[in-house]
């Protein structure tokens, strides 16, 4: 397998492109009757709808073609994931995250996508840290096919109805909880200013980062500290307290729900945490307009957010017809009528030429995920490197933990103390 190459991706493929996104690239090659893959990928309603959309259009192009979508939601995605590869079972294609990638490679899960540059896989309209972001060990495992951040999303009714005003890019902790604190007090019992973080391990992450350390240190090592662990979660214990937050129960029944059972869609909260690729989805599950905010920063803090690839689509060493999936994989983020159905629901396309022929179509909700991606450019810190083997494992750990110490059964303290301590055993076993 070649190495990759850098300037050959960046420079040199731009002869076998000229205008990707503005002309249909689903017929492209001839295949034999009853060539089949499969795809699968995490979703919501949105998400699936238009993936399923993509998939018809691709078997419309190629005669006797069959993809086979799969589709379950976060929560149980890589349960599956990991059943199937055990099992030798992968589906040809699969939705990747940035914090497995480098995991999966190293088990021997993915293939590498060099050897398909400029015959199947074309990249030259990429933007390099798109590109960058699915290279491990000097090869190109995953196609980013959407860039994010993280995001504090709101229901803009509800914090008009309060009179609350914040700015959305440039606001404290301290702001977050007088915001939430006057939308409980003006909305019925039951509906809170803000969904309660404890449970929530990227949140922990951003502060962790937010204090000077990342979770995960350039290294692999557990570098966030059992001191920032405790303020974390004694600023959540302070929500709750103050009304700002709903109670430990009603955020323990939230854990693995459906975008469509969060918070902000049922209107049980008014501001929710996510990522801002998830915005086009929440939107589409929302009667009312929804607004995007950068988290909540401590005074003189580090940068806790980052950008990073929203998801990647990646090639498995399962599939049987892997020429047949990486023309899929290329008309996916460079074929005009894909792009435009697949618009910016799993982050912004790295491609600027496929962002340029979107933007007179973008949706509302397009536009106010646009808007915040360019607001928070110079704003957010750099991208920590991939998590180490076993994170996986210690996130399950994370959400055992924090769940004993929200319902009280563990104090803050010992439960700080016993995940970084386990996070630590975890990592050291698993390298």
């Amino acid at each position: 397998m070649k190495k990759f190459n850098r300037r050959k991706i960046l420079k040199g493929m731009a002869i076998g492109t000229g205008g990707v996104a503005a002309s249909s690239m689903f017929g492209t090659s001839a295949f034999a009757a009853d060539e089949r893959i499969r795809h699968f990928w995490w979703g919501n309603p949105s998400r699936d709808e238009r993936t399923y959309k993509v998939i018809d259009l691709f078997k419309g192009a190629n005669a006797g073609v069959e993809v086979s979508g799969e589709t379950v939601g976060w929560g149980d995605y890589w349960t599956k994931m990991a059943t199937q590869t055990a099992g030798k079972n992968m589906a040809d294609l699969v939705q990747m995250d940035y914090r497995f990638l480098f995991e999966y490679v190293r088990r021997g899960a993915l293939l590498p996508l060099d050897d398909y540059f400029n015959n199947t896989l074309f990249l030259d309209d990429f933007d390099k840290s798109a590109i960058s972001g699915g290279i491990v060990d000097g090869k190109l495992y995953a196609l980013n096919i959407g860039s994010n951040s993280q995001v504090c999303i709101y229901n803009t009714a509800m914090v008009e109805a309060a009179g609350a005003e914040f700015d959305p890019i440039n606001w404290s902790h301290k702001d977050q909880m007088a915001v939430a604190q006057k939308i409980s007090e003006s909305t019925p019992d039951g509906v809170h200013g803000v969904d309660d973080a404890t449970l929530d391990n990227v949140m922990w992450e951003v502060w962790s980062r937010q204090s000077g350390k990342p979770f995960y240190g350039p290294e692999g090592t557990v570098d966030g500290t059992v001191a920032d662990l405790e303020k974390f979660w004694e600023h959540w214990a302070e929500m709750r307290a103050s009304g700002a937050a709903p109670d430990a129960e009603h955020s323990v029944g939230k854990l693995g729900s459906k975008m469509a059972e969060s918070g902000v869609v049922t209107q049980e909260t008014a501001m929710s945490y996510m990522w801002s690729n998830q915005i086009v989805g929440v939107q589409s599950l929302s009667k009312d307009i929804i607004g995007a905010a950068m988290h909540p920063h401590m005074d003189g803090g580090d940068p806790g957010q980052f950008i990073k690839p929203s998801m990647f689509m990646a090639l498995t060493r399962d599939s049987k017809n892997p020429e047949l999936a990486v023309q899929y994989m290329n008309a996916w983020v460079n074929d005009a009528e894909a792009t435009a159905v697949l618009g910016l629901e799993r982050g912004i396309p790295a491609s600027s030429k496929v962002r340029d022929a979107l933007a007179p179509n973008f949706s509302d909700a397009e536009k106010v995920s646009v808007d915040y991606f360019n607001a928070i450019q110079t704003k957010v810190g750099t991208l920590s490197p991939p998590p180490p083997k076993g994170a996986g494992e210690t996130q399950d750990a994370y959400v055992r933990v924090a769940t004993n110490v929200i319902l009280g059964n563990t104090s803050i303290k010992d439960g700080a103390t016993a995940f970084i301590d386990e996070a630590n055993s975890i990592i050291d076993r698993a390298s």
